[in-house]
């Protein structure tokens, strides 16, 4: 029996396949490389029928423009910077999947850089490794007050928009309507006969919580009611739990307005496992009607956020910015909405 052989000898060089060439398409397709050229540029010039030809062969020869020169060549890369905090959280994750929908539906890519600690040197360091990455502007999501600092300086000439972290305006701004949806969650349950409301917020570097803690307040105060002391919570889980064996243990807290659903839902555990009723002893309202709110014990009562329609409108003027020039800086302003389910009723008359 002959063994079978192989060439040793034979360079890996020698046997590698080159991929086909502007020349192979356009011999192909038979037009010239300059008609490929333009097809793969995405250029109007050529006639629909040479066009659909030219795409053809393309496919059949598993030819792929080479990106990175046309992007060179055009000075655009197609690539969005993303810069936010952590991808825990519920509004973070939903804000982020809407601009890499809207990205995608635009042809664009997204580049993600965690900021890792809140500082400034963290926040400088992650532009600079955006602008290694040659994206044609950056969204900013970083939900906190350090982009107000002076020293902190976006980069010059690059578009930027700025999502939920800094009254700056200098830069387009989108948000949720924090303050409206912190009053409506307050006034909902001050309506309800409750003589006041405490506050489970969040962390204090976070600008949305703070946003929200004001308005809380400001509400109480404009009602003439006490302000209790603020019970500041982490955005998790667990810091609402923690605050709600505190809440669970006094029976003059009737109320409670939680700055997120998670936050909410650990108050809730903890009532529950105190033996106290939700709502009949105690109304609980979270910020933000996470997908899972209306299957709480009991349905949570809360604001709504369109993170959808935050991600898709700075998406879009990012990429309105980057394609035609930068328009004046203006603020977006998405409003929220309550949403009333069983977890309030009217405070027990005592």
């Amino acid at each position: 029996m002959t063994e079978p052989t192989t060439d040793a000898a034979t360079p890996r060089t020698s046997r590698a396949r080159r991929g086909p060439s502007l020349a192979d398409v356009a011999g192909h397709a038979g037009v010239s490389t300059q008609t490929v050229s333009r097809v793969a540029n995405g250029l109007t010039n050529v006639e629909a029928a040479t066009r659909e030809r030219v795409l053809a062969s393309m496919q059949q020869l598993g030819y792929r423009p080479n990106k990175a020169a046309r992007a060179l060549r055009l000075g655009r890369f197609r690539s969005i910077g993303v810069m936010m905090f952590t991808l825990s959280s519920y509004g973070n994750m939903r804000t982020l999947d809407a601009i890499a929908a809207a990205a995608g539906s635009a042809g664009y890519s997204i580049t993600l850089v965690p900021v890792e600690h809140k500082t400034q040197r963290d926040v400088s360091d992650a532009f600079t490794r955006l602008l290694d990455q040659a994206v044609d502007g950056i969204v900013i999501l970083l939900e906190a007050h350090i982009v107000e600092e002076a020293d902190v300086e976006l980069p010059p000439g690059l578009p930027v928009v700025v999502i939920d972290s800094t009254p700056r305006t200098d830069y387009p701004l989108f948000d949720t309507d924090q303050n409206q949806g912190a009053r409506l969650a307050t006034e909902h349950l001050l309506s309800l006969g409750h003589e006041t409301v405490w506050h489970v917020a969040g962390p204090a570097a976070s600008y949305s919580a703070t946003r929200r803690e004001e308005s809380w307040r400001r509400t109480l105060e404009a009602a003439g009611r006490p302000v209790p002391e603020v019970l500041r919570g982490d955005w998790s889980t667990a810091s609402g739990y923690e605050f709600g064996k505190q809440i669970a243990a006094r029976d003059d807290i009737t109320a409670v307005f939680a700055s997120n659903d998670q936050m909410a839902l650990g108050v809730i555990r903890a009532l529950h496992e105190a033996g106290r009723d939700i709502p009949g002893d105690v109304s609980v309202v979270g910020f933000d009607d996470m997908a899972e709110s209306d299957s709480f014990w009991p349905p949570l009562t809360t604001v709504h956020q369109d993170f959808d329609v935050v991600g898709r409108l700075s998406l879009e003027t990012l990429i309105r910015e980057i394609e035609s020039g930068p328009d004046a800086p203006s603020t977006t302003v998405v409003p929220t909405r309550l949403v009333t389910r069983s977890s309030t009723a009217p405070a027990r008359a005592r």
